[in-house]
């Protein structure tokens, strides 16, 4: 099957070829977004394969469909940049990758927070420029620290079991408590609970309707001053309007992104020969315990590689006429209150 590829990187390239030696389908490239400003009226394949923030709402699905495209792979695990009442009411098919590597994530996530606590960043700076001080990076012991989990699926039950290895009291929070959390010593608690107690609070859950700015200012009001705050989830789970004020008052103590509420114009491009517009953004970087990667959590070979083969037996399967248990199915549509985003995270 043809396949175009949008906001594609010379590394989906290189995973994607070769994994396609095994599934032979025909991969064509481009570096370009998918929006609605998109000139698709070219476009002639079945299939398309998008990523975290290409747009994917009703007036692009309506065009691909006249493209004659039946096929949308996406080549992640989120779907809220998809609008899939729409996709189903046009007939298209929706498939994804709903666990590349949960590890990569997790790991990136305890990273991210012993850099922080550490200031690694800033002590890496510092010898770099022949400055061995210690002065302003002190940091504190993370075994007995209390950490809320919120959003206990596949990652946040490996972001548990590191820090459970580390000595870490955890606190968990899921519609749907994880019975290999608790076996872990997780102890599952309300919000309210759980932000007041937490000295640390890492976010892995979806972005719904629900946990839409999840983290807000009437949130943020409950939590412990000098808080440290993960997100590596949904850039919107969190709102970004209240990071400024939180940091500068110093009720957020730490901050660690890897997602960002308006990262469809920043992420994935090299804007270092450009003048950022996103004021929040810019005035975010310029704060010492303030951590910001660029969607990194699941960028690794093995994420990269797992990624390719599974949208690729994805493709196979939908062509060849057999269940892929990938699909997003009537079923996920009507539990799924996915909030629609133009730049949308994965």
């Amino acid at each position: 099957m043809k396949i175009v590829f949008f906001s594609s990187k010379p590394y989906d390239r290189q995973f994607f070829d070769e994994a396609n030696a095994e599934y032979g389908h025909e991969l064509v490239y481009l570096d370009y977004p998918l929006s609605i400003h998109t000139d698709l009226r070219t476009l002639d394949a079945p299939a398309v394969c998008v990523f975290v923030n290409d747009d994917l709402g009703r007036p692009v699905l309506q065009t691909l469909k006249q493209q004659g495209v039946s096929l949308i792979v996406l080549r992640c695990a989120g779907f809220n940049n998809v609008d899939l009442r729409a996709a189903e009411e046009l007939g298209l098919t929706v498939v994804r990758v709903p666990a590349y590597s949960p590890y990569a994530v997790a790991e990136h996530t305890v990273g991210l927070m012993l850099t922080l606590n550490r200031k690694i960043h800033r002590a890496y700076n510092r010898v770099r420029e022949g400055n061995f001080s210690l002065d302003g990076l002190l940091g504190f012991d993370m075994h007995g620290r209390t950490v809320g989990v919120v959003g206990t699926g596949r990652i946040g039950a490996l972001v548990v079991r590191i820090l459970r290895g580390m000595g870490c009291e955890v606190l968990a929070h899921d519609l749907a408590p994880n019975q290999e959390c608790v076996s872990l010593g997780a102890r599952y608690a309300d919000l309210p609970e759980l932000y007041a107690q937490a000295d640390i609070i890492t976010l892995h859950c979806p972005l719904t309707c629900d946990t839409h700015h999840l983290i807000d200012a009437q949130a943020l009001a409950q939590m412990k001053d000098g808080v440290m705050l993960i997100n590596t989830s949904r850039g919107a789970v969190v709102d970004a309007g209240i990071l400024v004020p939180g940091v500068k008052s110093g009720k957020i103590g730490y901050l660690g992104l890897d997602v960002y509420e308006q990262e469809g114009d920043l992420f994935f491009k090299d804007l270092s020969n450009q003048i950022i517009q996103d004021d929040v953004f810019e005035r975010l970087l310029t704060f010492p315990n303030v951590l910001i990667t660029g969607h990194q959590g699941y960028f690794t070979e093995d994420a990269l590689r797992n990624i390719a083969h599974t949208s690729l037996q994805n493709v196979s399967d939908v062509e060849q006429g057999r269940g892929c248990e990938n699909k997003l199915t009537s079923n996920v549509l009507r539990d799924a209150c996915a909030v629609s985003e133009s730049a949308a995270d994965d």
